[in-house]
């Protein structure tokens, strides 16, 4: 290989030009700052200097590196699963239970949680943002009913509304009519003096007492899974946190900021908005526990973990059913978990091990692709040299 022209370089096969995002950047900034050109030059050069910095050597084990820096600060971390925010319903996970549920990628979180974000003018006061957080919020009939009272007499049950409280969720008595109706077949409902009779035909009363329990947990309004809502000033504007994740539903709401709008579930993102969408929510649960805890870790290394993840085009987790799954190596996948069921199913096929990552070579005690490791070296003789060997041979 030929030496770079300037000799005193010894990173010149690094990339020197500066990506155009960066010099936009360096230009917009310039301009508002009002800088002198020595001044943009010397910004410039500086910018130039931590670019060359940032860039990794060709060969750079940056899954290990990865792996050490997201796995020390893990056993440095709390347990505590919950953490409270306001109410004592609304909790979320954090530190290592969260990571651990991030990177298993479970398809339901423990704690499942939105940030609705809201349009204006709905976000500038606390009172219009609990108008649209009433509205979303999932409302049970028991919350909804002043009184459930049963007559054992005629096995039925009465029901009794406070018109304010409908009004405050937008329910009106005919709504909720016409949903018993559908949600009770076989049963006899009725209007009566403002309130709603359900008649039940057999003479139980332990089937009574099932039926008001069950016409306790009716949902009548707001989205389905959100149980909780909390309105939180956040940068100057109100937004509503939820205990619940529904994506699809809340952004389907006029007053809500769908571009905005976040949940922790990030398989219901994956399905909704895609791929790239749900790699973003990896990055940003990990960076968020980390933060939090006081361990902030270089963001290059969450990314490459979210990129594993994703890179497929559909998400994978880090464990035996995930990404180690996919490994082309058997020695890499019999490694990590139940060895004999992987060497075993790769005899039967006849499977070939080409020995081109980082476990494989390690377990045959071979020099790693990695590092100094990477480049095969060959030597090339002088031509007088070779001359004078092929006299002396003859």
């Amino acid at each position: 290989m030929e030496k770079p022209n300037d000799s005193n370089n010894d990173s010149a096969w690094l990339e020197l030009e500066l990506p155009e995002k960066l010099l936009a950047e360096l230009e917009k900034t310039a301009k508002e700052r009002k800088l002198s050109e020595s001044q943009k030059n010397k910004m410039l050069e500086e910018l130039k200097k931590r670019y060359l910095a940032s860039q990794v050597t060709p060969g750079e084990a940056v899954g290990i590196i990865t792996a050490q820096s997201i796995g020390e600060p893990g056993t440095q971390m709390t347990m505590r699963t919950h953490h409270f925010v306001g109410v004592a319903e609304l909790n979320v996970t954090l530190g290592l239970p969260r990571i651990i549920e991030v990177l298993d990628l479970r398809k339901e979180p423990k704690t499942p949680s939105m940030l609705i974000y809201l349009k204006s003018p709905h976000n500038q006061s606390r009172e219009a943002a609990d108008k649209i957080s009433n509205r979303i919020r999932q409302v049970v009939l028991g919350e909804l009913a002043k009184e459930i009272s049963m007559n054992i007499t005629d096995y039925s049950i009465l029901l009794k509304f406070d018109r304010e409280e409908l009004s405050a969720h937008h329910v009106s008595l005919d709504g909720i009519f016409d949903i018993l109706l559908k949600q009770l077949h076989g049963y006899a409902v009725e209007k009566q003096d403002g309130g709603i009779v359900i008649k039940q035909k057999e003479k139980e009363i332990k089937k009574l007492y099932k039926l008001k329990e069950k016409i306790k947990e009716l949902p009548i309004a707001g989205i389905k899974e959100i149980s909780h809502t909390l309105p939180i000033n956040r940068g100057g504007e109100w937004l509503i946190q939820t205990f619940g994740s529904n994506l699809k539903s809340a952004m389907l709401v006029d007053e809500v900021d769908e571009t905005r709008t976040t949940t922790n579930n990030i398989v219901e993102v994956a399905q909704i908005l895609g791929i790239e969408a749900a790699r973003q929510v990896i990055i940003d649960e990990i960076t968020k526990v980390l933060e939090e805890q006081g361990m902030p870790v270089d963001p290059r290394h969450v990314m490459l973990i979210a990129d594993i993840m994703s890179q497929n085009g559909e998400l994978r987790s880090i464990t035996r059913h995930g990404i180690t799954s996919q490994k082309s190596s058997v020695l890499a996948r019999a490694s990590f978990e139940i060895p004999l069921k992987h060497l075993i199913n790769a005899s039967v096929v006849g499977e070939v091990d080409q020995l081109r990552s980082v476990v494989e070579n390690i377990m045959i005690n071979q020099a790693v692709p990695v590092g100094t490791g990477l480049p095969g070296l060959v030597v090339k003789m002088k031509e007088t040299e070779t001359k004078r060997k092929g006299k002396h041979d003859s």
